[in-house]
């Protein structure tokens, strides 16, 4: 996902976030129009997808995480895989921030299960699913941390496996047998929640 048109980019935001990283102010600038109209294609993908009806816009997802991105202190960016992992991280948690602040305010209805496959693991159309999967994240993180980076990175970073592989330092053939492990987990936690 994204690698048609990232591809010729990949070198040029490697080296502008090297400049953010030296405190280049117009590196930012420069930086700002190409990543910034990523994070916004793959924000509206992933929602399209994931989140039919999801009161959060795509557009508030990304201005809100690429401010939190560009400005945060201690990051030590290393590549354009990198920013879109930390992005990816950083999109998860304001996701489910919003959907706990809404779960406070309504409270009730059942879980219903949601499919797994390849196209799309879950249907997160809801706050609910996207508690599920985060506390179904953080179970795994807890058996294995990588694991649950790449469900992050899949489903909250909208990244495809070349980008993820890349992000991760891994050859994309380990992180597809990874992916069919990870599915099946996920399948199982997700059911044995209802």
């Amino acid at each position: 996902m994204g690698e048609e048109n990232g591809e010729a980019d990949r070198g040029g935001v490697t080296r502008l976030l090297l400049r953010l990283r030296d405190g280049d102010p117009a590196a930012e600038a420069a930086l700002a129009p190409i990543v910034y109209a990523e994070l916004k294609r793959r924000a509206q993908h992933l929602m399209v997808r994931e989140w039919n009806g999801h009161s959060m816009q795509a557009t508030m997802l990304v201005n809100d995480a690429y401010m939190a991105l560009v400005h945060a202190d201690g990051i030590d960016w290393e590549s354009r895989g990198h920013f879109y992992s930390v992005a990816a991280r950083v999109m998860r948690r304001l996701l489910v921030d919003r959907a706990r602040s809404r779960a406070r305010d309504k409270r009730g209805g059942g879980v219903r299960p949601e499919p797994f496959d390849d196209a799309s693991m879950v249907s997160l159309d809801r706050d609910d699913d996207v508690l599920r999967v985060n506390e179904a994240l953080e179970r795994l993180a807890a058996v294995n941390e990588r694991h649950a980076e790449i469900v992050t990175l899949r489903f909250f970073g909208g990244l495809g496996m070349d980008e993820i592989a890349e992000a991760l330092g891994v050859p994309k053939r380990s992180l597809e047998r990874d992916w069919t492990f990870i599915k099946a987990w996920l399948r199982r936690e997700l059911s044995s929640e209802r």
